[in-house]
């Protein structure tokens, strides 16, 4: 039996596109995979092919997701999709797959059973508890030209998934958030929509110079934070539960002492 891989972009476009790419085949869903990146090593009677994102294909997708499974449905997949791992691609296509076999298909990420339903839950709720940590963590500096500025570096590509949240908090600031991991940058012009730039665009937009008022309250901060503490109720184990490690690198309290 012949099989089909597909090899899609890391992304909400390249992961719909190869889903409805894989429904065009007309061949059984058992036969036919989504990879977000290639193999190492080849399997034999296996087809590769790879899939270019294609706006028009993906938005059909969405739409389709969105009308058939609901809205809750569809922010879990999207969740899914902000994931690190390489098998999410698999795991939400063969969740399209199943979602379209179940009578009450708005039930669709409740069938916790199906292997790729519970995969796709997983990785979406990894996802949320980031993003839930880095909208309680993130820390704004104030640059010399009045824009505030904030660097993160989550494990998963969530930036979209955070931004909303400031600008509806901060419509009428200019303020910038950075991916560094992925070089990303999310900049939101006081008053306006917020958009996304890549690479060294960014960084030409942004003076990473921070304004004398900044370096002044940073240092205040800093030493609030490590004097107020009361050392016979210290408990590290449980600070590390409520604030992990890798979080603390991009906390002001943490980078200065």
């Amino acid at each position: 039996m012949e099989e089909y891989y597909l090899i899609c972009e890391d992304s909400l476009e390249g992961i719909f596109t190869g889903i409805y790419d894989a429904y065009l085949k007309k061949k059984p869903h058992e036969q036919i995979h989504i990879l977000v990146k290639g193999e190492d090593n080849y399997r034999l009677f296996a087809v590769y092919e790879n899939c270019i994102p294609n706006e028009e294909k993906a938005a059909k997708v969405a739409k389709t997701i969105l009308r058939e499974f609901g809205k809750e449905t569809y922010l879990a997949i999207c969740r899914a999709l902000a994931s690190k791992e390489t098998d999410k691609g698999e795991a939400i296509y063969k969740t399209v797959v199943s979602g379209f076999q179940m009578k009450n298909r708005h039930q669709l990420m409740g069938n916790l059973a199906n292997p790729a339903v519970h995969r796709v839950f997983e990785l979406a709720r990894f996802t949320a508890n980031e993003v839930h940590f880095h909208i309680e963590l993130l820390r704004f500096k104030e640059l010399e030209n009045g824009i505030l500025y904030a660097e993160i570096g989550p494990k998963n590509n969530l930036i979209t998934f955070i931004v909303p949240h400031f600008a509806d908090r901060f419509p009428l600031e200019n303020f910038v958030i950075y991916d560094e991991i992925r070089n990303i940058y999310a900049m939101h012009p006081a008053g306006g929509d917020w958009y996304l730039v890549h690479g060294e665009e960014g960084i030409k937009q942004i003076e990473h110079t921070f304004s004398e008022g900044e370096k002044k309250y940073s240092e205040l901060f800093c030493q609030f934070f490590h004097t107020i503490a009361i050392k016979e109720r210290e408990n590290y184990r449980l600070q590390r539960n409520m604030l992990p490690l890798r979080y603390r690198e991009y906390m002001t309290e943490f980078q200065q002492k």
